[in-house]
C-alpha cells in the first residue's frame, strides 16, 4: 500500500474513532475537546488533498475559535448530558444509518481518487482557473483569485451571513448583557499564575503579527480575510481569558467592536459601489487602476480581504464578550 494511502487510511481510522467516542461521552467537555481533535485530523486530511487554503480555515476555526466558543456556552449550561431514553434513541440512530447509506451509495458515482481524467481536472473553466488567472488578476493563489475577485460577490454574500449570523447569536446573549444576568466571578484567575500571564503576554504580539500575515500574504500563499480575522479574534480571546473581560474591553471596547461588525461590510460594499460610480461593473478591480489592472485587482482584493478580516475578528470577539460577560469571566 502507497505512503499516501496508508496515510490517509489511518486518518480516516482516527476521525472515525473520534466520532465514536464523541456519540458515547456524557461528559460535554470532554466532548468539546474531542471535536477539536477530529476538526484538526480533517485539517490534516485537507493539506494531504493539497487543499491547504481549506485547511487553514479548519484548523483555524474549527480548532481554535469554536473550541473557545463551546466552552463558554458549557460554562454557562452544565458539563453533563441529560441521559435519553432508549426509546428516543431509535429514531436518531434510523436518521443516521439511512444518511450514511444514501452517502455511501452516491460515493459510488465519485470518479477514482485522483484520477486524471475526473471531470473536475477535464472542465473547461478549470484552464480558466489554473492558467488564464495568472494574466487575468496576477496573483499566485489561485483560491485567492477566485474567491476575492472572479466569485467576488458570492464572497461578499458569505460576509453578509457572518454579519447576520453574529447579530443573531449577539441578540441571543443579550446586547452587552445585564447585570443581573452575570454570574460572581470565579474563584480560579489565570492572570495570577505567572507563568501563563508571561507566556500569554509574549505571544499576544505574534498571535496579531501572524494574523497581518496571513491576512497580507493570502495573495501568495494559504491565508486571507476570514483566516486572519479568526486569528485575530483567538489573539483577543486568550487575553481576555487570562486577564479578564474588563481589561480586555479596554483593550478592544465593545463600542468599538460593533462599529468594526458594519465597517467591514460596508467596505466591502463601497468598493463594489466605487468601481461602478467609476463606469464598471460591481466589484470590478481593474478600474481602481485603469492603467495597470493588475494592480488594481491586487488593491480591489486586498481591500476586500482586509474588510473580510474586520467583520470576522469583530464578530467573533464581540461572541466571545457575550459569552464572558453572562458567565462573570472579570478581574
Amino acid at each position: 500500500m502507497p505512503t499516501f494511502v496508508l496515510i490517509n487510511v489511518v486518518l480516516l481510522a482516527v476521525l472515525i474513532a473520534t466520532a465514536v467516542a464523541i456519540t458515547r461521552l456524557r461528559a460535554l467537555y470532554a466532548a468539546a475537546m474531542l471535536a477539536a481533535l477530529f476538526s484538526l485530523v480533517t485539517a490534516s486530511l485537507f493539506v494531504l488533498l493539497d487543499a491547504v487554503d481549506v485547511a487553514f480555515t479548519e484548523a483555524a476555526v474549527g480548532v481554535g475559535i469554536s473550541t473557545v466558543l463551546l466552552l463558554g456556552v458549557l460554562a454557562l449550561t452544565r458539563s453533563r448530558e441529560a441521559v435519553t431514553p432508549r426509546r428516543r434513541r431509535l429514531p436518531g440512530l434510523v436518521v443516521v444509518v439511512l444518511t450514511g447509506a444514501v452517502l455511501g451509495w452516491a460515493s459510488t458515482d465519485l470518479p477514482e481518487f485522483g484520477a486524471a481524467d475526473s471531470p473536475v481536472q477535464r472542465h473547461p473553466v478549470t484552464e480558466t482557473y489554473l492558467r488564464d488567472s495568472q494574466e487575468d488578476i496576477g496573483i499566485p493563489n489561485t483560491v485567492t483569485s477566485v474567491l476575492a475577485s472572479y466569485r467576488g460577490l458570492d464572497t461578499l454574500g458569505e460576509l453578509v451571513v457572518v454579519f447576520t449570523a453574529g447579530l443573531a447569536v449577539l441578540s441571543l446573549l443579550g446586547p452587552l448583557a445585564r447585570p443581573d444576568q452575570i454570574r460572581p466571578a470565579p474563584d480560579l484567575h489565570l492572570a495570577d499564575y505567572r507563568v501563563i500571564r508571561v507566556v500569554t503576554g509574549t505571544l499576544m504580539p505574534l498571535i496579531l503579527l501572524f494574523a497581518l500575515y496571513v491576512l497580507f500574504h493570502g495573495d501568495y500563499g494559504p491565508g486571507g480575510g476570514f483566516q486572519a480575522g479568526v486569528i485575530f479574534a483567538s489573539g483577543f480571546v486568550l487575553y481576555g481569558l487570562v486577564f479578564g473581560l474588563d481589561r480586555a474591553e479596554r483593550v478592544v471596547p465593545r463600542r468599538a467592536l460593533w462599529l468594526l461588525i458594519s465597517l467591514g461590510l460596508l467596505l466591502y460594499a463601497g468598493l463594489g459601489l466605487t468601481t461602478m460610480a467609476l463606469g464598471g461593473s460591481f466589484l470590478d478591480y481593474d478600474l481602481l487602476d485603469p492603467g495597470h489592472p493588475e494592480e488594481g485587482q491586487h488593491i480591489g482584493i486586498l481591500l476586500v480581504e482586509t474588510a473580510i478580516g474586520i467583520t470576522v475578528a469583530a464578530v467573533m470577539t464581540t461572541i466571545f464578550f457575550g459569552f464572558a460577560s453572562r458567565g462573570g469571566v472579570r478581574r
